[in-house]
């Protein structure tokens, strides 16, 4: 640590983040019946290798030893998702075995000091509620409540934290508009209908468990980026920058914080597909958007990377971070026409996304000014991470446990920077005002990473799918030792705030 490290203040809390569908595995074990993840990733194409989650990190069954992990760590906390596939199998009753599992993670969890942050949907719909409109209907919002409540009935006595949803523009517009994601529909109007029932599912669930249980903490996670132009004084590249932020960020935030869809996104959908916005207007029945923009306690801000768009092309555009596929697939941007990415020559993960950790800082200040700061709704970051091509070293130093092994490494040097750079960039939104509360890395360990199949690794623990051995990377040793001091030694940016946003 540096001679001046700057402190987390008391309370901020250090986590890691994964989802159920990606790490569990055991996926037809204890009555456990079929999502669209599983249905999906047995479509030829539609998964590099045609890699699945069957078996995965093997979490179901390891679960134990990955809580030890995360206390030789240090964890603060540790956000997981439960299986509504598990949980209540095909939408249907409750499967006692399923809340089982989540029963023990919670109290391995809370033995080892660790906060269990609680996740009710991460993309993982039962097949059979998918067989029947899936998201694009109403009655899946009301399931899904119904699902929530059950979990809250096994879990409420046990965890504080609740969120609803994570990222639901992935489970909306990259699953049922793009086809990139489960189900793979490529429908404006499915994407359309699939955020509104998302959302309007959040909503009612945050009611029905405040109406239970006031003393709850209750909230969203969304991913945002920062959509740049490549020249603010040309209009074409401002107005491709608005609706990326309208389509990605307030098509979200809008309705949550504000009680209503932005009308300049409306207009651009409506320009582009008539349909989908009357198919919207049909299926928004009054008190929806009063559900929908019930007050939160949080905010999860996930954010990877920002956005660099022009009206026009690059001649040395970037290439796409999307899994490559035979599938027909389409953009997750209903009003796509004349956007254009540009590359600012920023560093890149092997997602192809940028390092952009200064866009952390201007995110998380615009969110909290505009939307959370006067809802009186506190931010955390719930996801941040970098996928790398991770190397294993076994030459170093026999194992400690004496067995004579070669201990394993692995020097990840651009994620502990990444960490490091993105820890800093929290201290700059503090520094500016800002009031997050607590960072996830994500992901604890690697896993499936949904299309990518098994192809791209975001953990800071090492995991080897053939023999499941769990391996520390050197970022997960940074971030140990982030997490004791309670301090980063980071400089912070210059100059800091509003004015270093204005100069990006």
């Amino acid at each position: 640590m540096s001679e001046n490290p700057r402190a987390f203040a008391p309370g901020f809390l250090f986590g890691a983040a994964t989802a159920a569908y990606q790490i569990e595995g055991a996926a037809f074990e204890d009555g456990r019946t079929a999502s669209i993840w599983d249905t999906f990733s047995r479509e030829p194409g539609a998964v590099l290798h045609g890699d699945n989650g069957d078996v995965a990190c093997d979490h179901y069954h390891r679960y134990p030893a990955d809580v030890a992990l995360m206390k030789e760590l240090g964890l603060d906390t540790y956000r997981f998702s439960v299986s509504w596939a598990r949980v209540r199998p095909d939408g249907g009753a409750v499967n006692q075995k399923g809340l089982d599992f989540y029963k023990r993670l919670v109290d391995e969890l809370r033995a080892a000091d660790i906060l269990p942050w609680l996740t009710l949907y991460h993309w993982d719909l039962p097949q059979a509620i998918e067989d029947r409109g899936g998201w694009t209907v109403r009655s899946t919002a009301e399931q899904f409540t119904e699902y929530a409540l059950s979990v809250h009935d096994a879990l409420g006595d046990r965890v504080q934290n609740w969120t609803t949803l994570n990222e639901p523009w992935c489970s909306s517009f990259l699953s049922y508009t793009a086809g990139i994601h489960a189900p793979g529909r490529t429908s404006v109007t499915d994407g359309v209908l699939a955020a509104h029932h998302l959302l309007l599912g959040h909503g009612q669930t945050v009611r029905e468990l405040r109406a239970r249980d006031a003393s709850l903490d209750l909230g969203i996670t969304l991913n945002l980026t920062v959509a740049e132009p490549v020249d603010p004084a040309v209009p074409g590249d401002v107005d491709a920058a608005r609706r990326i932020d309208g389509q990605f960020n307030r098509w979200f935030l809008d309705p949550i914080f504000r009680g209503a869809y932005p009308t300049d996104v409306v207009e651009d959908i409506r320009a582009v597909s008539p349909a989908a916005i009357a198919a919207l207007d049909e299926a928004t029945l009054p008190g929806d958007l009063e559900a929908i923009a019930t007050p939160l306690d949080a905010l999860g801000v996930n954010y990877y990377h920002g956005e660099f768009v022009g009206g026009s092309p690059d001649p040395h555009a970037p290439a796409s971070g999307d899994a490559p596929t035979t599938r027909e697939i389409t953009s997750p941007f209903p009003s796509h026409e004349r956007i254009f990415w540009h590359d600012r020559g920023l560093p890149r993960t092997n997602m192809n996304w940028e390092v952009d950790p200064a866009g952390l800082t201007t995110l998380l200040e615009r969110v909290w000014r505009e939307y959370a700061q006067p809802a009186g709704t506190v931010l955390y970051v719930t996801e941040n991470g970098a996928s790398y091509d991770d190397v294993v070293d076994a030459s170093g130093s026999d194992a400690a446990d004496g067995s004579g092994a070669a201990a394993r490494r692995v020097h990840d040097v651009e994620r502990t920077a990444f960490l490091r750079a993105h820890l800093g960039a929290i201290r700059d939104a503090q520094d500016a005002g800002v009031d997050v509360r607590g960072y996830f890395y994500w992901s604890l360990m690697d896993n499936f990473e949904w299309a990518w199949g098994y192809g791209k690794r975001f953990g800071i623990v090492h995991v080897d799918y053939d023999t499941q051995e769990r391996t520390l990377k050197d970022s997960a040793l940074e971030y140990r030792r982030v997490i004791a001091a309670r301090a980063i030694d980071v400089a912070p940016a210059s100059p800091v705030g509003e004015a270093a946003a204005a100069q990006r």
